[in-house]
């Protein structure tokens, strides 16, 4: 708050008159939109809407973003033919791009997940060869930190041992602390069999299980507004790319890369629920 109070008084809000006839022009439709300032290859500002021109006119009402909308020339937008695309689309700019005024959708280098093999609670990382093809993966995080945090929490939710899941370290043959405060059942003190505690443990994390790919390999999710058809191609939960048709949607080969947190929490949902139409290519 102290810091959007200094940015007010540093850039006391006037509103952008240069910039409402531009804003009107929009269509009031999905898509992309994109702030520019004099330097013309990086944007200000990329965002997305399914209705451009009321969420551009929105901006111009901000007194928060009046450093942003005093900087702005020019106004891009790219229709799409629907929410699913405009979100793809936004995310994919935002991570190619880098736009200066955008803080959500940043490129994380390096996902962390939770997993469960033969040997207990292991750590998956993104960048490793068969991240995307493995199954028994518990949540996306952006640091190994971040998921030991959120295994910490769910142990003290569901009264798990913290030394059979890795997060203490104890003498062989010595119960953990949490057992001696009344927050563990005792599996490590011989109190609660090994297998009742692992199933405690997979019902915990079955809330934020990552879902495994469902196709052979790449698919195209069909999203239609009016005349205009877009065909999304994904890999393994990876956007690769939009089409027209079935044909250029099938020449969008791409490598899927690293596993893409982001473009699995837009997409999984309508390719799960079946909401959208999937083709496989």
């Amino acid at each position: 708050m102290l810091f959007r109070r200094q940015e007010r008084e540093k850039f006391p809000y006037e509103y952008p008159s240069h910039l409402r006839e531009l804003a009107a022009e929009l269509p009031k439709a999905p898509g992309v939109y994109q702030f520019h300032g004099e330097e013309q290859s990086v944007p200000l500002y990329i965002g997305k809407s399914v209705d451009l021109r009321t969420r551009v006119l929105s901006h111009l009402r901000e007194p928060g973003e009046a450093r942003m909308l005093s900087q702005t020339r020019r106004i891009t937008h790219v229709r799409t033919a629907g929410d699913l695309g405009a979100q793809l689309l936004e995310a994919h700019q935002i991570k190619t791009l880098q736009p200066l005024y955008n803080k959500k959708l940043r490129r994380t280098h390096r996902i962390c997940s939770i997993a469960l093999d033969l040997g207990g609670v292991r750590y998956a990382f993104s960048n490793e060869p068969n991240f995307r093809l493995r199954t028994n993966l518990y949540g996306l995080f952006g640091s190994k930190m971040a998921a030991m945090e959120r295994l910490r929490a769910l142990a003290d939710e569901h009264e798990l041992c913290c030394a059979r899941i890795g997060l203490e370290r104890t003498p062989a043959g010595r119960p953990c602390f949490r057992h001696s405060i009344g927050r563990c059942r005792g599996a490590c003190a011989g109190k609660e069999a090994g297998s009742d505690h692992d199933e405690r443990l997979l019902t915990a994390l079955r809330g934020i299980e990552v879902a495994r790919w469902p196709y052979k390999g790449r698919v195209a999710i069909e999203e239609r507004d009016g005349k205009l058809r877009q065909l999304h191609v994904i890999d393994h939960w990876n956007y690769l790319g939009s089409a027209g048709s079935l044909r250029e949607a099938r020449r969008i080969k791409g490598d899927a890369g690293q596993f893409d947190r982001d473009d699995y929490y837009i997409v999984a949902r309508p390719i799960l629920s079946g909401e959208l139409t999937v083709r496989e290519l």
